[in-house]
This record gives C-alpha cells, structure tokens and sequence, in this order.
C-alpha cells in the first residue's frame, strides 16, 4: 500500500513499510525532477520569514519572482539550482523582458535571484551565482506631458480675481511657466531672491547649486499685484509664497493649488513639473538652442535636457551639423 501526500513545495511521500506501532514509514520521493529545486527553494522561503522576518508582502513578491525562475528551470529540464548558468539566466531575462516585463520587474527578480544563490552558497548547495554581472534592460524614459502654447495661454490668460489667494495662485502659475521651476525651487524662494525691476528670480536647485533665471513681463506684473496682499498676512518668514496664516507653503500645498487651477481653466490635472515641462519644450521650439535650455532648467547632463524637451535624433544631428566646424562632409570627400 502506497500512500501519497503532495505538500507545498511538490513533495510526494510514499510508504516504505511499518514500524513496530504497526504505522508505514514515510519517505520523500520525487514527485517530478524538480523535486531539489522546489525543495531548495521552499527551505530559502522559510528562511526568509523565520530569520531574515521579512514581512508577509516582501515574502509573497519573493515567492512570486522566484517561481518564475522555478517555472522556466523545470521548463529546461533541470533538477538541481546548481544547473543554472549566465548564459540561461540571460536568456530569461531576455524572454521575459519581450513579453513585456518592465525593468523594474527584471531588476527586482535578479535581485531574488541573488538572494537565493547567496543562500545556496553559505548552505553548500551551489558553487557560482549565475546573476553575477547580469542587469536588466534600461528602463525607456517616458517623454515627458506638456501644454502646447494654446493650452498654456488658456491656464494662464483667465480671469483673476482680486484676492489674497487667486493673486498668489496666479502668480505661482506664472512664474513656473516663465522660469521653468522645480516645485522645490519655487517652496524654498524668498523675497531676496527676487529682483523684479531687473526681471530676474534666483534659485537654489539640486546640489545646493544657486542660479539665476530671467522673469517674463507677464509674471513679474502678477508678482507685483501678489506681493502686497502678502504682507497683509504678516509673513512669518522670507517666503514668498504663504497662507493666509502667514506661513510658507508646503510642496503639498503648491501641488494642490495648481491641480486645482488645471480642473478650473483647462479640465485636466495639472502638476507643476508639466509646467517646467511645457517652459522647456517651447524655449528650445523658439530657441533651438539645446544648452541654453539646459543652463535655464539647472540640468547637470545635457542627455535629460534632451529627454524633457523630447528632441528626435535628427533635429539633434542637425543642429550638431550646423553648429560644429568639423561636422560637415564636402561633397565627395572622404
């Protein structure tokens, strides 16, 4: 008599005789050739929750991950961890990567990869990680969303009240738009960083790094109709931009103010970044000229300037053939 139980991880036990008490004693036998490797692989599981105490979420992505690498191991007909090599790891990023698997997921499914094989390692059930030196496929970067010009005179050219919070609204809007601000440039900006007469604003972006930036007409005359109104609230700070409480606004705050104003004026959601978005898009459209754009929007590499203001390759090559002396070919000459 043969008696079969088919646990978690695809055990099947079988009968191999009785005791003295007259109970068969049971014994694992393979239920199919992957019998090492799902036993291997339940052994890290629980390891991972009984000594690392990863949370029931970090285990569940762990078991879903590693049962793709399970999956496509019995697929190739191996029976032991220690069979995966690169060369088929490789092949799985690859094949998952075409079915439409994002980098993240890649990333994070080699990086399970790695937790389990260091497991292996110390418990001397494998000799080489095939992980090693392997990296998912770099992430596409998402053009960024804009307002065409149309769209961004509609937001900006409505009627405004005259109030303490659509004159600051007002003049948020307009100064993202006309400097290209980062929503964290605009919250830390106090009024000595201001220089309307000369149209001017200076910021501190990332890296601490401070620059200066020139102000429209359109948002240097909202700033002067906003600026009065703030002083009625007795500022508790510097800041040019507070509530009616006197107190700097938050990121928060800004985010949702200019939300706001993208439902009323344009019935979209707004956020501020689509605004420096949009700034840098039709600078380089009037301007074409790629590193002025970059000084403007504080960008330490010129290859994010390219992504924000979603150049083609050819407009690129066209403005390196006209503004590099060694760029052009002569006409037969090689």
């Amino acid at each position: 008599m043969t008696a079969h139980y088919r646990g978690e991880v695809g055990y099947r036990l079988q009968a191999a005789g009785q005791n003295r008490r007259g109970i068969a004693d049971m014994t694992i036998v393979p239920a199919a050739c992957s019998l090492k490797l799902e036993a291997a692989l339940s052994a890290y599981l629980e390891h991972l929750r009984r000594e690392r105490q990863v949370s029931v979420h970090t285990l569940d992505g762990y078991r879903r991950d590693l049962g793709k690498l399970l999956a496509f191991c019995e697929a190739e007909g191996l029976s032991d961890w220690a069979e995966l090599d690169t060369r088929n790891l490789r092949r799985l990023v690859a094949r998952l990567h075409q079915q439409g698997l994002s980098s993240r997921s890649l990333a994070r499914l080699l990086s399970a990869t790695r937790g389990l094989y260091q497991y292996l390692l110390r418990e001397g059930l494998c000799r080489h990680d095939p992980a090693t030196g392997l990296s998912p496929p770099k992430r596409e970067r998402r053009l960024p969303r804009t307002l065409d010009a149309d769209r961004s005179a509609q937001l900006l050219d409505g009627a405004v009240e005259d109030d303490f919070i659509a004159r600051r609204d007002q003049a948020m809007l307009e100064l993202f738009y006309s400097s290209g601000l980062r929503l964290s440039e605009l919250v830390g900006l106090d009024l000595d960083g201001l220089d309307l007469p000369g149209g001017l604003v200076r910021v501190r972006g990332k890296g601490n790094k401070v620059r200066e930036l020139p102000v429209g007409s359109m948002a240097r005359q909202a700033l002067e109709q906003w600026l009065p109104l703030r002083k009625l609230a007795g500022p508790s700070d510097g800041a040019v931009f507070i509530s009616q409480q006197g107190r700097r606004l938050g990121p928060r705050a800004v985010q949702l103010r200019v939300r706001q104003a993208g439902v009323r004026e344009l019935g979209q959601h707004l956020h501020p970044h689509m605004l420096r978005h949009s700034f840098a898009s039709h600078m380089l459209e009037s301007s074409q000229d790629l590193r002025a754009v970059q000084e403007l929007l504080g960008h330490a590499d010129i290859a994010t300037t390219q992504i924000y203001t979603h150049l083609d390759f050819q407009h690129l090559a066209n403005v390196y053939d006209q503004a590099h002396p060694r760029a052009k070919r002569k006409g037969g000459s090689e």
